[in-house]
């Protein structure tokens, strides 16, 4: 019995999606559409560019660096990362570039993270202007350079590679709208057709009345086409025609 209701369910979902599969179709093309036309159109495209710093035991005459040296120069890392996201670096930066952006603004285009155990820091800066991210990303590195010496009294941090424009825009990613908007727009026609169906209270067939009334149906009266209906009147002339016919030769 289960097995049965399970089939006559499952053949219900096909039969919703097929009736509504138009709709469907329309709601995830119209998402796709959208999506491509934001993603192109109307997001600003973002580039980005990098820089990386490399953070070494303060400079000595001694040829090599122990292990002590190495775990120090981690734990200044952290530190540097706050240091260089600071206004005492980004005011430098904005100043010496003429930026005419606040300095909360350029702190949320840089961003700064390290390799577990290593002592490179990587100094990455989003913006709208390939070349103006790259500037961004190279002067804040030389600002950082050149007022750590000051600010902690160190002198251990060199440049390793500089910042270069970037080819093309990280975001926005259209291909990757495009599908998103394409699942959900999918998810949202399956969606909607469903409620639909179950919304829908009209009686369209002998079946839908004992699904929707519970009422047994005791009889079904057919739908009589114009067609059909003139054929049946020909018929029925036919047949008195040949009624009389046989009253006269009798």
């Amino acid at each position: 019995m289960s097995t049965l209701e399970e089939t006559i369910s499952l053949r219900e979902l096909f039969e919703t999606i097929k009736k509504r599969f138009l709709l469907i179709i329309s709601i995830t093309m119209a998402a796709a559409v959208i999506s491509a036309i934001v993603s192109y159109f109307i997001l600003t495209p973002i580039y980005q560019s990098s820089t990386q710093l490399l953070v070494n035991q303060e400079k000595t005459d001694q040829p090599y660096y122990t292990n002590s040296d190495i775990q120090a120069n981690l734990q200044l890392i952290n530190t540097y990362r706050v240091i260089i996201k600071s206004p005492a670096i980004l005011d430098l930066v904005r100043e010496e570039m003429d930026l005419e952006i606040t300095t909360q603004q350029l702190t949320s285009k840089i961003q700064v993270n390290s390799e577990q155990n290593s002592t490179v820091v990587n100094l990455t800066v989003e913006d709208p202007d390939a070349v103006r991210a790259s500037e961004i990303a190279n002067k804040t590195a030389e600002v950082f350079q050149r007022e750590v010496i000051e600010l902690l009294n160190v002198d251990n941090v060199s440049i390793l590679s500089q910042a270069v424009p970037a080819n093309g825009p990280v975001k926005p990613r259209p291909a990757l709208n495009i599908a998103i908007a394409v699942v959900v727009g999918l998810m949202a026609g399956v969606g909607l057709a469903f409620l639909l169906e179950f919304l829908d209270n009209s009686i369209k067939n002998e079946q839908d009345i004992e699904k929707k009334l519970g009422l047994p149906v005791l009889g079904i009266i057919t739908t009589i086409s114009e067609e059909d209906f003139d054929q049946l009147g020909m018929r029925e002339s036919r047949k008195l025609h040949d009624q009389r016919g046989e009253s006269l030769g009798a």
